[in-house]
């Protein structure tokens, strides 16, 4: 692999130091992460049990539209112009979150606060729990929110173990909905375009899009991640999203920040839409990569 442009040498300095920085010395954030978080915890808008999926379509909204406007005024940006053939291819329930007290989560979903000694009711987080529905209170509104401040190695750490679990999750999920007729079928409308551009990620069916969603709660659940870890993993993974579907080859685009090649980007989504198979990562390589090589191993043993 080449050496790196020296429009990325720049940011990917800056994003390295600020990670290094973040998890080997996280007391030099801490007076910034504690006011910020305390205002969050105060602030009634957090405090809503909506919060996320507001979060998710207002950036949504933003990030989408500015990658069309650059698809459509950039031609020259493009990479995918070739045709695709055609046979290529709900309210919330509870509010949970690590170091969250087991009375705050019951009163949250409108239940009594746990009485002493009681035993009945784990105080896992990753248990399903429904609001307790009343005609005063018909939906939850509030969520419960864990006390402690995050230190800024926390949230790195979590944020990149999120990532990696959720993109091993996707890899798999993929080559089943590409390799299994049923769910082909249910991918198919994914690749149902002339050109691959910004637009194509949100073109998903309900089952697809709920996947999504589900493969993320799980991959910040499974490891307790902070509710502020999951409020700025949401505007990192609209991003990536966007941007693996924008159809433009970007000098800054984050494949080309990553280093060793890490990062999949736009042109490897872009020929995955293309063939319609191959490049089943989401949004980094190293599964796709141990694919291709084992499956070549296993042709060389027959």
């Amino acid at each position: 692999m080449g050496s790196p442009s020296s429009s990325v040498i720049v940011p990917r300095m800056v994003i390295g130091t600020f990670i290094s920085t973040a998890i080997f010395f996280p007391s030099l954030y801490l007076p910034i992460l504690t006011p910020y978080y305390n205002w969050l915890f105060n602030s009634r808008i957090f405090n809503c049990s909506l919060f996320e999926t507001v979060e998710i379509l207002l950036l949504y909204a933003i990030i989408e539209p500015i990658y069309t406007y650059r698809f459509a005024h950039n031609p020259s940006l493009r990479i995918d112009v070739r045709p695709v053939k055609s046979e290529q291819i709900s309210s919330p329930k509870s509010q949970k979150y690590a170091g969250v007290p087991v009375p705050d989560i019951r009163r949250s979903g409108g239940y009594d606060p746990l009485p002493a000694g009681e035993g009945r009711i784990k105080s896992s987080f990753l248990a399903p729990t429904v609001h307790r529905f009343s005609w005063s209170s018909p939906l939850q509104i509030t969520r419960a929110l864990p006390r402690d401040v995050p230190s800024s190695r926390r949230i790195v750490l979590e944020l990149m173990v999120a990532f990696f679990l959720y993109d091993t999750l996707f890899f798999l999920t993929h080559i089943a909905l590409h390799r299994i007729p049923t769910l082909r079928r249910i991918h198919h409308p994914h690749h149902t375009h002339s050109e691959i551009n910004p637009q194509v990620t949100n073109q998903l069916t309900m089952i697809e899009r709920l996947s999504l969603i589900l493969l993320a709660n799980f991959s910040l659940n499974i490891i307790g991640s902070h509710v502020l870890t999951r409020t700025l993993f949401v505007p990192i993974f609209v991003y990536m999203l966007v941007e693996i579907h924008c159809g433009m080859d970007l000098e800054w685009g984050y494949e080309k920040i990553m280093p060793f090649g890490l990062g999949a980007g736009c042109r490897k989504h872009a020929m995955h839409h293309r063939l319609g198979e191959g490049h089943y990562q989401q949004f980094f390589t190293w599964w796709d990569d141990g694919l291709v090589a084992a499956e070549q191993w296993l042709k060389g043993r027959k």
